[in-house]
């Protein structure tokens, strides 16, 4: 693709309209050419001339404006994306019977590039059968419509139905781009994944706990490629700080214990479960109740008795919660006098029974906290992808590209 991509920004009447001018700034200081789609009730919320500026074109929500130029043809004909932010009830009511009564309407109905919608409602409107029958049409046709956030609502009101923060819907709109002209963008519509994140903490006391580097990105770069590819997303996050991603529901654990229940509950409706996390592998046998004084008079400190953490991702491999789903571990591994990073890898991937490992060389800490990533996926058939340095979002979609092909060969 040559030239900035062109990206239709269409905005309808809900009180979120307000957060769609971060979104709008972020894709216009990130190089690509913005065309807001107002409809008329979103002007109630933001008027024109903040669009107009933030975007550096004239906006208008009416097909009579320019008419020479056919607008309301060219603007969806001419996108490589359209992002719809927020996307009320009656914007996606509209959608999905076709109604064309304004411009950004009838630039849903011309375009042919991916269509992101980001509903954002009162979770009254958003459960409403109609709403969710809307929202099912519009996925069935290719539409990709993510889930909206939990959270403060308008007046007092908190529930489902809040728009996803302005920064993450622009990291999934990337992620959509990214992927270009695959030939299948939604190849996870109708999935629903579970992918693990961050890392576990084993207490000594109130204060003090064993854990790792785990910072979780990996897992939510997992997270927004399967959103981004249309699938239903859990994720189990242990102690990550990071934004949630948009269109994911999160549960939050701390310790290796909670992770185990989290998962295996999320798993029993999953067609895939990715294990990104860095459980422990040990934890005191007991937990003092009360802070571990430093001794005043020096002596010896207390010994620290230790045992196993639950295998998490061989019990789920072993007990598979749905026939014919797929299972990823990750694999943290270092070289030593006994075998290669591979060498431990293969043999990790033998003992635990899953389809694919993720294999991370972390000798002197790296990948841990950093933006970027590269790895080795070994398949349980013996195969080996390498996939060299590059940011986190490219492994997750290899892996995913990994997971797609084991459904497709059931």
């Amino acid at each position: 693709m040559t030239g900035p991509t062109r990206v239709v920004l269409g905005v309808s009447g809900g009180i979120a309209a307000y957060k769609a001018c971060e979104l709008l700034r972020r894709f216009t200081e990130s190089g690509h050419d913005v065309t807001v789609v107002p409809t008329a009730a979103a002007l109630q919320f933001v008027g024109a001339p903040t669009w107009a500026a933030l975007s550096g074109k004239p906006v208008t929500s009416e097909v009579w404006g320019s008419v020479h130029e056919v607008r309301h043809v060219r603007i969806g004909q001419t996108a490589d994306l359209v992002v719809v932010a927020p996307a009320t009830a009656d914007l996606l009511a509209k959608a999905a019977h076709g109604l064309a009564d304004d411009l950004l309407t009838n630039t849903l109905l011309t375009a042919r590039c991916p269509v992101v919608f980001a509903p954002a409602m009162h979770t009254e409107m958003w459960e409403h059968p109609a709403t969710q029958d809307n929202v099912a049409t519009l996925r069935r046709r290719g539409a990709l419509v993510i889930a909206p956030a939990e959270g403060r609502l308008t007046g007092t009101d908190s529930g489902t139905g809040r728009l996803p923060e302005p920064a993450e819907i622009f990291e999934l709109a990337r992620d959509v781009l990214s992927r270009g002209a695959a030939a299948d963008l939604l190849d996870l519509a109708g999935r629903h994944v579970v992918v693990s994140a961050g890392g576990t903490r084993e207490y000594l006391d109130p204060v003090r706990f064993l854990g790792n580097r785990s910072s979780g990105l990996q897992g939510y770069a997992l997270a927004r490629a399967a959103v981004a590819r249309g699938a239903e997303v859990t994720v189990v996050a242990a102690n990550v700080s990071l934004p949630t991603p948009a269109g994911v529901k999160v549960v939050r654990v701390e310790t290796t214990g909670q992770l185990r229940d989290a998962v295996l509950a999320a798993a029993t409706g999953a067609d895939a479960v990715v294990m990104a996390a860095a459980p422990a592998d040990y934890r005191p046998q007991s937990t003092s109740t009360s802070k571990i004084k430093k001794a005043a008079d020096g002596s010896a400190p207390p010994v620290v008795q230790l045992e196993q953490t639950p295998d998490i991702l061989a019990e789920i491999s072993r007990d598979r919660a749905r026939p014919g789903s797929v299972v990823v571990g990750f694999a943290a591994e270092t070289g030593d006098e006994t075998g290669s990073v591979l060498d431990h890898a293969r043999t990790k991937l033998a003992r635990k029974g899953c389809d694919l490992l993720v294999v991370n060389d972390v000798s002197g800490g790296k990948v841990f906290g950093e933006a970027d990533n590269e790895a080795v996926v070994l398949d349980s058939g013996g195969g080996a992808t390498e996939v060299p340095r590059g940011s986190k979002s490219t492994l997750a979609h290899v892996i995913w590209d990994h997971v797609v092909a084991r459904f497709e060969t059931g």
